[in-house]
């Protein structure tokens, strides 16, 4: 694959995640995305997830709608309860393939030419 294959590639990686990086982009879905990993546990409600960030239980239901949306968690209904986990499939893989094609973009020495140095 030559340059311009591979930076056409980063730039499709990119259209495909953006609604990722914005998800992620912040800090409180940050603490919400900790909060789940470190949980230990299959899924949190609302309600834990409200006491372990102390924040409003509006204010994590507009968060975990748009981590939803951007598929990096998940939700499983059991009953009347709906609980929030970190999607196995997650878009997150795709941010990791988008950080490799870069560093093998770097890696093929598009920056040793001389013209490019400052």
């Amino acid at each position: 694959m030559d340059y311009t294959d591979k930076l056409s590639q980063i730039k499709r990686d990119f259209l495909a995640v953006g609604s990722t990086l914005s998800a992620i982009g912040d800090e409180t879905r940050q603490l919400i995305i900790m909060v789940l990993i470190d949980s230990g546990c299959p899924g949190m409600r609302v309600g834990e997830i409200t006491v372990k960030t102390h924040l409003s239980r509006p204010s994590v239901s507009h968060h975990l709608k748009i981590l939803l949306d951007a598929k990096i968690i998940d939700c499983i209904k059991k009953g009347t309860m709906n609980f929030y986990y970190i999607s196995p499939t997650t878009t997150l893989k795709d941010l990791k393939r988008i950080v490799e094609h870069i560093e093998e973009l770097l890696e093929s020495g598009i920056y040793k030419d001389d013209s490019c140095k400052h």
